[in-house]
């Protein structure tokens, strides 16, 4: 940010002093060259007033002491050189002057001006000024070095006035980056502190607001999840207590009913946990689920519906021999998902279903695949409150999908749908081996 601020600074200082000292440096040379030019005009007039017409008989002739690297030189309409210094022959703008002009040129080393000398309305001579080209050179260049040093001085002055300015505005934002980071990391105790720019302090403002606001919403989502654990543990443990009772109590036509109760309200039991856990860490992974053996797991979903794929007519096919040993996952969360997936399976499947692994190193893939044609949107499978609503696909359960998904994250895992005809869905889970 700062380093972006300072650049665009920079560059318009730059271009500004581009635009500025290019015809100012310009201004100066030509002023420069202008000014010579006239002060050996004013030389050569000065000289021209003291010229008498005498000086063509013999009469010498009283020119003007030169400045300072000037020569001066009086030409008769010969021309030729009758007193001061110059050439001893007149060159092209003495004799341009015997017709009554003033001559200006800049030759290859020299600036010449040539004044005619006049007497009775007629031109009896010509005053020649000349100087060398590099004095008003060096005049130049030092002007042009005392530009530079400005420019200089003035890039030196924007630098550090944008340095602090770039400070300034970068300050309140990096501040404001800092709490965001912090409420990234789950401080949602995190607020922006005011600054002296109303524009940043606006976002702040907003950022504040929206963070009150979320926390607000995440406590009431705690609380919910607090509440909901008391109310359903509470009951679910009594009856799991009063079902226990009654099988110790009941006579042997009951028990295999009370033992199906008991175990359909421990299953329920555990699902609970399981959602309660997930609510809790946000989604993110959790390792409080204990690692049970990969093949233990399948065997106790397959045994548990079978029976109701069997009720239905439909086959579930599971080849145990592909499991491979000694593999652990998290027990509650990977029974949770595949139970979703066979309820998907059977509530919108059709023909037989199977449950396949496949082993990936340090990852495993479990598929569960019906026979069934997905009928429904596939971007739209996983959303929560979206239902296949077709007999014979495999569509999204309006929660359990959704549900499953989430608990796969949780894991460091992925569950996606892998085919649509016959459908398939996949999961991947990472996996530790039994030491």
């Amino acid at each position: 940010m700062r380093q972006r601020v300072a650049r665009v600074a920079v560059t318009a200082v730059l271009v500004a002093l581009v635009l500025l000292a290019t015809p100012l440096a310009l201004a100066i040379r030509s002023s420069l060259y202008a000014d010579q030019r006239d002060t050996l005009e004013r030389a050569a007039l000065a000289a021209a007033v003291r010229v008498n017409a005498d000086y063509r008989t013999g009469d010498p002739a009283e020119l003007r002491a030169p400045g300072a690297g000037e020569r001066v030189g009086l030409y008769d309409p010969g021309p030729a050189l009758r007193a001061g210094t110059g050439p001893r022959a007149g060159d092209t703008m003495v004799r341009q002057a015997l017709h009554g002009l003033i001559a200006r040129t800049t030759t290859g080393s020299e600036l010449v001006v040539a004044v005619p000398v006049s007497h009775n309305e007629e031109v009896i001579g010509v005053v020649r000024a000349s100087s060398a080209v590099s004095a008003v050179r060096e005049r130049v260049f030092l002007g042009w070095a005392a530009l530079c040093g400005a420019a200089l001085l003035a890039l030196t002055v924007a630098v550090l006035v944008t340095r602090r300015q770039a400070r300034v505005l970068a300050t309140p934002l990096e501040d404001l980056s800092r709490h965001c980071r912090a409420v990234t990391e789950g401080d949602l105790t995190a607020r922006a502190a005011p600054s002296t720019i109303a524009e940043i302090d606006q976002v702040a403002r907003t950022h504040n607001d929206m963070l009150h606001s979320l926390a607000e919403l995440l406590r009431h989502e705690r609380d919910f999840t607090t509440n909901a654990s008391h109310q359903l543990r509470t009951p679910l443990t009594g009856l799991q207590l009063t079902l226990e009772s009654g099988l110790e109590r009941g006579d042997a036509q009951l028990r295999p009913v009370v033992e199906e109760a008991l175990a359909s309200t421990r299953r329920l039991h555990r699902t609970v946990e399981e959602v309660l856990r997930l609510a809790g860490s946000g989604g993110l992974p959790y390792h409080a689920a204990p690692d049970r053996p990969l093949d233990q797991i399948l065997e106790e979903t397959v045994q548990r519906w079978h029976g109701l794929f069997a009720q239905a007519g439909r086959r579930l096919e599971y080849p145990l021999q592909d499991v491979p040993a000694g593999v652990r996952v998290p027990g509650g969360p990977v029974t949770e998902i595949l139970g979703v997936l066979l309820d998907n399976a059977h509530g919108h499947g059709s023909g037989s279903v199977r449950v396949a692994v496949r082993d990936l190193d340090d990852a495993l893939a479990i598929d569960v695949g019906d026979e069934g044609t997905l009928r429904t949107d596939p971007a739209r499978l996983f959303s929560r409150g979206h239902t296949g609503g077709d007999p014979v696909s495999t569509g999204g359960t309006g929660i359990g999908l959704a549900l499953a998904q989430d608990l796969a994250v949780s894991l460091g895992g992925r569950l996606f749908l892998a085919g649509g005809d016959p459908t398939t869905f996949t999961l991947l889970i990472p996996v530790r081996s039994v030491e």
